[in-house]
């Protein structure tokens, strides 16, 4: 049986404790991101003359495409990232009772064709009654005035004429009745056909699907979204400059942008909105400025034409910096002129 110091457990527990850093691996340092190195990269690049840059994220219109009535989601045709057209079926609403109105406006259509067909064969029997009346008042005028008939009989039969011109303006008043009720049957099918075309829900512009809102069984209230759009046709950077550099900018001019997953191209874009009010810088921006300092937003966007083209690969949220000619006559420098793939 060994015997040991009590001096020395505290010795050796202190020795432990001195080597463990040694042991224990040294923590990684932490990499660079790519979107840090893009800042870098451009890091002196107000130092030359007439270029400002301000990082941003792309962004993209967005359209909430909904139902103009309320019913029971039964067809939702679009995924989310489909790329749809203009006017292609995004989802269908239960649609039975628009079926039942159009049927129903169609049955009124024709039972006002018929009540003018009735009209117009009313028309035509008080154009003979009054042919007869006037062959009548005419031969008992003739016999009238060579004494062979009384007055009481001529005055029977110019009645009889003049009753019959009204019976000829009452048929021919319901022809018309019958045209403006063909004209309001005609009408209330349209909407009927306009309602039911409603519930099919369509795209009204080609874009990306970007949330897919209700799924099938699930009833919706009107205006109630069911998938929203990103407009690939508009596309843009919201960048933040201070007053002394927004003062020298105009709409339509020249703008570049770099976006962090492919550094290495410059994509042209033009300034298409300055804000009129100042605000403070927001959370999301980075910039070398103080953020209590106030900023305008100004909007780059990608021109229509070179959009068509990549559309395809157009992602929003990806960051970036955005670049501007505070001087209108400065030249953009080598590594700021357009490259594209």
């Amino acid at each position: 049986m060994s015997l040991r110091s009590p001096h020395r457990v505290p010795r050796l527990l202190a020795l432990a404790l001195l080597a463990l850093p040694l042991a224990l691996p040294a923590p990684p340092a932490h990499a660079e991101t790519g979107f840090q190195a893009l800042i870098d990269r451009f890091k002196g690049i107000d130092e030359r003359v007439g270029i400002s840059q301000s990082n941003g994220r792309i962004e993209a219109q967005s359209v909430d495409v909904a139902g103009k009535y309320a019913g029971l989601v039964t067809e939702v045709d679009a995924q989310e990232g489909d790329t749809v057209e203009a006017g292609q079926v995004l989802a269908k609403l239960d649609d039975r009772d628009a079926q039942a109105q159009l049927l129903a406006a169609q049955a009124a259509v024709l039972q006002a064709k018929a009540s003018k067909a009735q009209a117009e064969a009313a028309v035509m029997q008080a154009q003979s009654a009054l042919d007869v009346a006037v062959t009548t008042l005419g031969r008992v005028t003739t016999l009238h005035a060579e004494g062979h008939a009384a007055q009481s009989a001529l005055d029977d039969a110019t009645n009889a004429k003049t009753a019959a011109e009204a019976a000829l303006a009452t048929a021919k008043a319901q022809v018309q009745n019958g045209d403006a009720l063909i004209a309001s049957a005609d009408a209330s099918e349209k909407r009927a056909e306009i309602a039911l075309s409603d519930l099919t829900i369509k795209a009204p512009i080609r874009g990306r699907v970007l949330y897919r809102l209700h799924e099938p069984g699930e009833v919706i209230a009107a205006g109630t979204p069911v998938i929203t759009l990103l407009d690939l046709t508009d596309v843009y950077m919201n960048i933040y400059l201070p007053a002394k550099t927004v003062g020298k900018l105009a709409l339509g001019d020249e703008a570049r942008m770099i976006l962090d997953p492919i550094p290495q191209y410059v994509v042209p874009a033009r300034i298409t909105f300055i804000a009129p009010e100042a605000q403070f810088t927001p959370k999301s921006v980075e910039t070398t400025q103080e953020r209590e300092e106030l900023v305008f937003r100004v909007k780059l966007s990608i021109p229509r034409e070179l959009l068509e083209k990549f559309q395809d690969v157009v992602k929003t949220g990806v960051r970036g910096i955005g670049f501007v000619r505070s001087e209108p006559t400065a030249d953009w420098p080598a590594d700021l002129a357009v490259k594209l793939p």
